[in-house]
């Protein structure tokens, strides 16, 4: 998944592109049995983090390390299952980079160029490319940035762009000439397009996007004119005035972190059976804007790279993605996600005030999957209320206080009817639909199919009325809370990828030891030279969920029920736009 820049803290509209989808696509193939290595961290180089520092009047440094912190306890409070949360700072992650870049350079993929740079006339330092923006030389949109339009889609370079300016300060930016090392990205067309063209099963919005960029490669910059990143490997290329370019950096932060994991565990080479083993397949999720670096750029990093540099070993070839689960734009009652544009909703403020899994719901429910999508807090407040607690809540809530207050354990069936075996059935197939839907990355419809067959468990419930049944037959009012509390058994795993926190509560609730979806912890690990960092991770080997229904066991003792999810008044979502300074008239 993308790497987050610790430029300062994420906003929903980041999480529901990089985050939530890849824990949900994580969790359930754990459930599967299947090996799964799920890393990330904070990307920590290039000038948005050293713009951010000049404003504070810190190091860029510092700057990061108290990001880093604010970022990862975010994810662990929304529930993210890394096996390997990082950074970009460690010294592991500065080796794999150079062992790559320097690979290329000697492959004569990187080529030295004379361009001209984009500076600030305020502060003297470099601008990057998306701290660029102007009008757009083909298509006209005044909002274009200085390495792509998003509008029309193609590459630009900052000096075509027509009247830029600095997103920072506004400032026209002043063009110097400039030595860099470019990665030749059109020896790679022709790889790129047949590879792009074959990867029918990726998203159509991604897929297209993608072809449109390889046909018209231009070679880019992957070196800059600052002095915080990865030291260039190349002679005459100086700490001081030139580092690597962030989104070179960043991207290789996926195998860097694959072989932090390795080196962390104690098996050095364990990194190999993902990233050369032809069998493993790579699943890359993030924003749109993301897609030219995971779908052009770092495929062509990797096929540079081939089976080459210190790193690789001559094991075989690294990897192309399998999959890029690119998200549209999720905007915030009609206005953008941006820190620099207004309007956001932090992480780490909503899940002070909310919890976690009717924010992950409504990502997966409402998210912007394959379309800009819109957050309205109405929108948020009827979802949790009239879908995720009037459906699943409900049906947790009557079935277990019934039983609770009836049996106090799980009681002994009797004879199963056609409508009991009926909604059995149901859930049971719901194991293979859900998780078709989840294989796709299609998590709208698969968390629709869920809440679809918790609907049916409900229906079957208030048919059966076992609250009224107990009293006149209790053997068939036994009967009937068995069959349903196998229905929530079952219907808990299938939510487990989406809601991890209250699965894990139902799990305790049907009494149940262990964990289907437990703690995440920080750890403390060393490098080499003695140096520390602390990463996100969980002992994930140790959750005992499978992706199969439930084979609940009568007698099993039940403990006393308590609500799954919190009502929400209405005015909460007046509350919160107040809390915004968005009011009714400015939304």
């Amino acid at each position: 998944m993308a790497w987050p820049y610790a430029s300062g803290p994420r906003h929903i509209g980041h999480v529901a592109g990089f985050g939530v989808p890849s824990d949900i696509f994580a969790r359930y193939h754990r459930l599967k049995g299947n090996d799964v290595l799920m890393v990330s961290g904070t990307d920590e180089h290039g000038t948005p983090v050293m713009v951010a520092a000049d404003r504070e009047g810190v190091s860029p440094r510092e700057l990061a390390d108290r990001f880093n912190q604010l970022i990862r306890e975010d994810l662990r409070k929304l529930g993210l299952s890394y096996d390997l949360f990082t950074r970009t700072t460690t010294r592991n992650h500065y080796r794999v980079v150079q062992d790559v870049f320097r690979t290329l350079y000697d492959k004569g993929y990187l080529i030295e160029r004379t361009t001209m740079g984009a500076f600030s006339p305020t502060t003297g330092k470099t601008l990057p490319d998306r701290y660029i923006e102007g009008t757009c030389p083909i298509c006209g949109y005044p909002h274009a940035r200085g390495d792509q339009c998003d509008n029309c889609g193609n590459q630009l370079d900052p000096v075509d762009l027509i009247d830029p300016h600095s997103t920072i300060d506004g400032s026209t930016p002043e063009f110097r000439e400039t030595t860099h090392l470019f990665l030749d990205l059109p020896v790679f067309g022709d790889q790129l397009r047949t590879w792009i063209e074959a990867q029918t099963h990726w998203r159509p919005n991604v897929r297209n996007f993608a072809l449109g960029l390889v046909r018209d490669l231009k070679p880019r910059a992957m070196t800059r004119d600052i002095d915080w990143g990865v030291p260039v490997p190349v002679e005459g290329y100086p700490e001081d005035t030139k580092r690597i370019y962030v989104w070179f950096d960043a991207v290789i932060g996926y195998l860097s972190a694959a072989v932090e994991w390795a080196h962390n565990r104690g098996t050095e080479d364990a990194w190999r059976d993902w990233w050369q083993n032809p069998e493993s397949r790579h699943y890359y999720f993030m924003g749109k804007d993301n897609i030219v670096f995971h779908a052009v750029i770092w495929p062509a990093m990797l096929l540079g790279y081939g089976e080459g540099g210190e790193i690789g070993a001559d094991r075989g070839p690294l990897q192309l993605p399998y999959d890029i689960a690119s998200s549209e734009y999720l905007t915030m009652e009609g206005k953008k996600f941006s820190a620099s544009r207004g309007a956001p909703i932090l992480v780490r403020d909503f899940l002070e005030r909310y919890d976690p899994d009717p924010l992950r719901y409504y990502l997966a429910a409402a998210g912007p999957e394959t379309q800009d999508t819109d957050f309205t807090w109405a929108e948020f407040v009827r979802r949790n209320n009239d879908e995720l607690l009037a459906n699943w809540g409900n049906l947790v809530n009557r079935t277990l206080v019934n039983a609770y207050r009836n049996f106090g354990e799980v009681p002994e069936p009797g004879e199963l009817t056609d409508a009991d075996r009926t909604l059995l059935a149901a859930v049971e197939e719901g194991f293979r639909l859900v998780g078709d839907q989840i294989e796709q990355a299609r998590f709208k419809a698969a968390i629709g199919e869920a809440m679809r067959l918790s609907s049916v468990a409900n229906q079957y419930v208030a048919e059966q009325a076992p609250w009224a049944l107990v009293k006149e037959d209790r053997e068939r009012a036994a009967t009937v809370l068995y069959v349903a509390l196998r229905a929530v058994d079952s219907l808990k795993t299938l939510f487990t990828p989406f809601l991890p926190f209250s699965s894990q509560t139902v799990h305790e609730l049907l009494g149940y030891e262990g964990f289907i979806a437990g703690p995440l912890e920080f750890r403390e690990e060393s490098e080499e030279d003695g140096s520390t960092h602390v990463v996100l991770t969980g002992d994930y080997d140790a959750w005992i969920g499978d992706w199969a229904p439930s084979d609940l066991r009568p007698g099993l003792k039940l403990l006393e029920p308590r609500p799954l999810f919190k009502k929400l008044d209405p005015s909460i979502a007046d509350v919160e736009l107040r809390r915004m300074g968005l009011d009714e008239d400015a939304a």
